[in-house]
C-alpha cells in the first residue's frame, strides 16, 4: 500500500430545519441506524463515542454478508462541524476522511460533505489507469452519498424513513 493516491468529492445539501437536527443525524446512534451507510431494516450494529478520539461503528446486513463501516471522529463543534474518519476493512485498510460543515440560513440550513478519498494503485499502473481508478472511485461514492442523502433529508425534515430496507 505504497502508491496512495486522492481525490476530493464536495456535495452541498439543503435542509428545511435547524442545523442542531442534521448534526444530530450525524452522531445519534438511533438516527445514524436509519440512513447512514445502513437501513433500519438491515442495520445490526449503530454505536459510537462522540466525542473527539472516540470511534464510531455501523454493521449493515445485505445479501447474507455484514458490512462494517467504522472510524473515529476527529473534530467535534456542535452544531457547525464533524470530522471523522472512515474505512470499510472488508474491502480496503485505507482510511478516508469526512467534514461537515452545517450552517444556518433563513429557511433551515446547508450542509457542505467533503469526502478525502484515498485509493490504492498497483505498481505497473498507468497515468491513465490511475486517473480512471480515482474518477471511478469519486463518481461511485458519489453515487453512495446521494442515496444515503436522500435518505438523510427526509429523516431530519419528517422525523421518519418511507424505506427501511
Amino acid at each position: 500500500m505504497d502508491n496512495i493516491s486522492t481525490t476530493s468529492l464536495k456535495m452541498k445539501r439543503e435542509f428545511n430545519v435547524k442545523p442542531e437536527r442534521v448534526f444530530d443525524a450525524w452522531l445519534n446512534p438511533e438516527m445514524m441506524k436509519k440512513w447512514l451507510f445502513t437501513l433500519e431494516g438491515t442495520n445490526k450494529v449503530a454505536q459510537n463515542n462522540s466525542q473527539v478520539g472516540g470511534t464510531w461503528e455501523i454493521v449493515d446486513h445485505r445479501g447474507g454478508k455484514d458490512y462494517r463501516a467504522l472510524g473515529e471522529y476527529l473534530e467535534i463543534d456542535p452544531p457547525n462541524k464533524l470530522v471523522f474518519t472512515f474505512k470499510m476493512p472488508q474491502f480496503s485498510e485505507l482510511e478516508d476522511t469526512i467534514t461537515v460543515e452545517i450552517t444556518e440560513g433563513a429557511a433551515g440550513c446547508e450542509m457542505i460533505f467533503t469526502h478525502l478519498i484515498h485509493v490504492d494503485s498497483e505498481e505497473n499502473w498507468t497515468k491513465t489507469d490511475l486517473e480512471k481508478a480515482l474518477g471511478e472511485s469519486h463518481d461511485q461514492t458519489e453515487h453512495g452519498w446521494n442515496l444515503m442523502f436522500m435518505g438523510l433529508k427526509e429523516l431530519v425534515e419528517t422525523g421518519k424513513m418511507s424505506y427501511k430496507g
